[in-house]
């Protein structure tokens, strides 16, 4: 093995490691947090920065053109399907009441949602 593959092979396994405890601070934000939304957040931001790290250490490692196709292809539908989900799942739960939003500084879907007068109107 040559000194650039061994090189590979260690930034490889620095960034799984890496990425292995970015997506273990998550699940701890995701277990610690009070509410939904901060949980959507802890959810979605640090496994997705987490997953990346572990597909390209995973890509490092392995290096041959089928399998970081393949990891190039897990990242795109990670990168596209985390951050729906997420926003799918806060929006569900503030249309059923269960977000805790007391403590929301500003409430923009609550006109939008609402049936009163200004429901379906613009700001």
């Amino acid at each position: 093995m040559n000194a650039l593959a061994r090189a590979a092979d260690l930034v490889g396994t620095v960034l799984l490691l890496l990425g292995c405890l970015q997506c273990l601070l998550g699940v701890i934000g995701t277990l610690r947090f009070p509410d939904v939304l901060s949980r959507s957040h802890a959810a979605t931001k640090p496994q997705t920065l987490g997953m990346l790290l572990v597909l390209v250490g995973v890509a490092l490692r392995l290096r041959h053109g089928t399998d970081v196709g393949t990891l190039a292809l897990i990242a795109f539908f990670q990168f596209l399907t985390s951050p729906v989900a997420s926003h799918l799942v806060a929006r569900s739960a503030y249309r059923t009441g269960q977000t805790g939003s007391g403590g929301l500084l500003r409430d923009d879907l609550d006109p939008q949602l609402s049936d009163g007068d200004g429901a379906g109107e613009r700001p």
